[in-house]
């Protein structure tokens, strides 16, 4: 498959379907999850994944591109629709939650030797959360000496402390409510 080469629907639905069940099966299984069990979850052959995703690290960082996207798109979501004295604390809550997602996919990365680039992604990302801190600090809601690399270092070490310590549901609320408490205006 040529990456410049638009994919016909059904291909897409299948890579879809793919990426929806690998995100499943590595979360539950880590690296003892194969291939086979991906496509088995997808409801496809094993050739229709390898056609898509040659080796396993390729599945895995398009995983990791998907779930980037889905961070991103739902800061936009946010600052297009969402109360801008609320939205940024709603942001910081599901980015925590993504956490648990993203942490078993991101340490099968580095198991593989694969680097996340920081990228057009990371970079759209920090530029969505930048929007949704300076929306909250207009608003009121948000300290105003709050800086975007700063919120971004404490939710980032929120959700490494979430997925590595195995927190449990109650835990991480508690925690992530800690850290919005900081960083309301005194």
């Amino acid at each position: 498959m040529t990456p410049d080469k638009p994919l016909r629907a059904d291909a897409r639905r299948n890579r879809a379907r793919i990426l929806a069940a690998a995100e499943e099966v590595f979360t539950e299984h880590g690296a003892a999850a194969s291939t086979e069990e991906v496509a088995a979850r997808a409801g496809v052959a094993i050739g229709t994944v390898f056609r898509h995703f040659p080796t396993k690290r390729d599945l895995l960082a398009a995983i990791m591109k998907e779930l980037r996207q889905r961070l991103i798109d739902r800061a936009a979501a946010l600052a297009a629709g969402g109360d801008p004295g609320t939205a940024f604390y709603d942001y910081v809550t599901f980015l925590v939650d993504s956490s648990a997602n993203i942490g078993p996919v991101v340490g099968l990365l580095a198991e593989e030797g694969t680097e996340i680039e920081p990228g057009d992604q990371i970079m759209a990302l920090a530029g969505a959360f930048g929007a949704l801190l300076e929306a909250g600090q207009r608003a009121g809601t948000v300290r105003a000496d709050a800086r975007l690399d700063e919120v971004m270092a404490l939710v980032a070490a929120t959700g490494h402390g979430a997925v590595a310590g195995g927190w449990s549901d109650d835990l991480r609320r508690r925690t992530v409510a800690l850290v919005k408490d900081a960083l309301r205006p005194r």
